[in-house]
């Protein structure tokens, strides 16, 4: 019996799908860092062959979302502190830049659409919104800002980045949704006033403040874990 991830039969094509689903099944938290991925169970939740399944593996290999290790089979990638501050510098970069040229290159109707992106995160900010709808919100936000840059290198390479931070998000991020939220506000503030300059201080400096925010939390993390570990006395 096909499970819940299962594609239908005129999916095409077929390899891409079957990349989609497991792409969004890792970063919106339906497997876990460093969990192992048994490909029979993968095959029958996506209902596809086991040749399918290792080359779309051998994508999201590529883009360092699995981990195919000989004689262990795929697991979710994990990411250490020192990829995760590699990650963030880039994003901070890439960002800063991304918010420039959208100021640049945007229509009226592009900055109109983020704009409303952010009165969304506000309202699931200002209630008790789940943390994975508070992720999606800014995921599409993203988007639009994304789009609207006129970049296709800068697009593919944050999505990349994107998606490998979202392993960490959930764990790493969870108490700072308000200060990240007028972070964002300013972002589209300098947007909305068509400030270059401004807009990618703001774009670059809302990543290096997360960026901060993680690493403490990861750090923290793994000093309980090796705390868990010593033999108590």
């Amino acid at each position: 019996m096909k499970g819940e991830l299962a594609i239908l039969a005129e999916a095409a094509p077929l390899r891409r799908e079957i990349e989609s689903r497991l792409r969004a099944a890792i970063t919106q938290g339906r497997f876990h860092a460093g969990e192992r991925l048994i490909e029979r169970e993968l095959c029958e939740m996506l209902g596809v062959s086991r040749p399918s399944l290792r080359e779309a593996l051998r994508q999201l290999e590529a883009e360092e979302l699995v981990t195919l290790v000989p004689n262990r089979g795929p697991s979710v990638a994990e990411i250490t502190i020192e990829e995760a501050q590699e990650i963030y510098e880039a994003r901070a970069a890439l960002e800063g830049l991304a918010a420039r040229l959208f100021v640049r290159r945007a229509s009226d109707g592009d900055i109109d659409k983020l704009r409303r992106a952010l009165r969304g995160l506000k309202k699931a900010g200002a209630g008790k919104s789940p943390e994975m709808l508070l992720l999606d919100l800014k995921n599409q936000f993203y988007e639009i800002l994304l789009a609207g840059c006129g970049n296709r290198v800068i697009r593919r390479d944050l999505t990349q980045l994107h998606n490998r931070i979202r392993l960490l998000r959930a764990k790493t991020l969870a108490g700072r949704t308000k200060i990240a939220l007028s972070e964002i506000a300013r972002i589209v503030e300098a947007i909305e006033k068509r400030d270059e300059e401004a807009a990618c201080i703001a774009g670059s400096e809302h990543i290096e403040r997360a960026a901060e925010w993680a690493i403490r939390a990861l750090r923290q993390q793994q000093d309980e874990q090796a705390a868990a570990k010593k033999p108590k006395r």
